[in-house]
């Protein structure tokens, strides 16, 4: 199925397949169609993807919330940071923790292993300038600096979460 134009210096063939790289007229359609046709498949999938993942992450949450998390407070923590160049007088640290436990047989665990996450403790805020404790990106690094250090003293027992009650920077 070829066309030809009556003037024979301005020959151009027009072809379904478009040999000289023109397409014939329905073929833009259907191009369009398919184009269409792939991006509504697309957002379909991706809208099952989310719900379904969606429902696995709430069932997630709810299957952590069925979990009896424990709460156990560690004793107040008093200690001076360390000094700052052209510091004068100390600066100290008052801490009140509570760990966040999975279950009431971790503290059994925990409890005679005290001595050594107090000590692991002390010593890490004796290296902390008060400048290091500002904002809460201070205290968030805090927090998982904590968690990270109690869990290798009492592994291989495991603390979720370091929970700040009281935290006094004099």
């Amino acid at each position: 199925m070829a066309a030809t134009t009556a003037n024979p210096d301005e020959t151009t063939e027009i072809t379904e397949t478009g040999e000289e790289g023109q397409q014939a007229p329905g073929g833009r359609k259907k191009l369009i169609i398919i184009g269409a046709a792939a991006a509504l498949l697309l957002a379909a999938a991706g809208g099952g993807y989310m719900m379904f993942a969606g429902k696995k992450a709430e069932d997630a949450q709810s299957a952590a919330a069925k979990k009896k998390m424990v709460f156990f407070d560690l004793p107040e923590i008093t200690t001076n940071l360390a000094a700052q160049p052209g510091q004068e007088r100390p600066v100290y640290l008052r801490l009140k923790v509570a760990l966040e436990l999975e279950d009431q047989k971790m503290i059994a665990e925990i409890t005679p292993l005290l001595p050594r996450v107090m000590d692991n403790f002390q010593i890490f805020l004796r290296e902390l300038r008060p400048s290091d404790l500002e904002g809460s990106a201070g205290l968030y690094r805090l927090k998982e600096e904590l968690v990270r250090r109690i869990n290798a003293a009492v592994y291989p027992a495991r603390v979720e979460a370091v929970l700040f009650k009281d935290v006094l920077v004099q």
